[in-house]
């Protein structure tokens, strides 16, 4: 006689069904308030474009939203958010990958306890601080005398894309040490077992096959850079123009945004909804960026 053969799943207890549920409440939180934020942003941003035309808006050069004439080309903001952004990346790549470097091949486990801490330190500074040290430091003391003062103010997208670099690299540092660590020291061990240098281990064998966290790590970083908001508040000084000009005072989108919604705004005018029509603006930027950094991470994984 043969048995009934028995399945291979069990009746699972009531305590471990309970916190299932309760992780994908979890886990929903996030998606709904997620959509929430979206659903506001959209709602608000249409009702703006009821009154503005979204061909002037996202095509003008001119942003006016608290004087007359008021004008709402919002490209004159995007352009300062992109070179606040792009100054803090010239200053942040190098100095993140260099340090992620000295940390996975060149420190030694001592240093490196002591390094890394030292330098993610550097994120968990509040970023109002690094704002004054733009305002006080970097501005008066740094810029201004190795510029001039007739080429340089006391506000400048350099000054805030020096502090929002200094912000973010530790962030490419910590990414790209990881990802450097990451690979197997195997292949170090076979290129050192070719008669190659420490220097062209890392170029040749560990950037590349490291390659997706660190193009992850720079995109990232620059999501951060341009969401970034009291540090270049107090940086780069609240005069929006369309702009390439470093030495100049620009205005970002964030700095629009807490600038305007300090609590002098009539909840509904049209000054109130074109926070909405940037904050959806910058949602969109920081939304592509984000699917870049996935899609190369994707593209370019390596499994070992």
């Amino acid at each position: 006689m043969t048995t009934a053969a028995r399945p291979l799943t069990r009746h699972r207890p009531l305590s471990e069904r309970i916190i299932e549920v309760l992780l994908f409440l979890s886990a929903a939180v996030g998606v709904v308030t997620t959509l929430g934020i979206v659903a506001v942003l959209v709602f608000e941003t249409l009702d703006f474009f009821v009154v503005v035309s979204p061909i002037d808006f996202f095509t003008g050069t001119f942003w006016s939203a608290s004087i007359l004439p008021r004008a709402w080309g919002v490209l004159a903001l995007v352009s300062g958010t992109v070179l606040v952004a792009a100054i803090a990346l010239v200053i942040a790549v190098p100095l993140g990958l260099l340090a992620a470097v000295f940390l996975a091949d060149y420190a030694s486990p001592r240093v490196r306890t002591v390094v890394k801490p030292i330098l993610e330190t550097i994120a968990g500074i509040p970023t109002i601080v690094l704002g004054f040290f733009a305002v006080n430091f970097i501005s008066p003391q740094l810029l201004i005398p190795l510029l001039g003062r007739n080429n340089i103010g006391g506000f400048s997208a350099l000054a805030g894309g020096i502090v929002v670099g200094l912000l973010i690299t530790p962030l490419i540092a910590s990414i790209s040490e990881d990802s450097m660590r990451a690979v197997p020291r195997g292949m170090r061990e076979g290129a050192y077992a070719m008669g190659a240098t420490r220097f062209e281990v890392v170029r040749k064998v560990v950037f590349p096959a490291a390659i997706s966290g660190i193009m992850a790590s720079i995109i990232l970083a620059m999501s951060r850079a341009i969401g970034e908001t009291m540090a270049v508040l107090l940086a780069v000084g609240a005069k929006p123009q369309f702009t390439i000009d470093p030495t100049e005072s620009v205005q970002t989108m964030t700095a629009f945004i807490a600038a305007i919604s300090l609590g002098e705004t009539a909840q509904g005018s049209i000054e109130f909804k074109s926070l909405f029509a940037v904050g959806l603006t910058l949602f969109g930027m920081t939304l592509v960026l984000n699917l870049i950094s996935g899609w190369v991470v994707r593209k370019y994984r390596t499994a070992y």
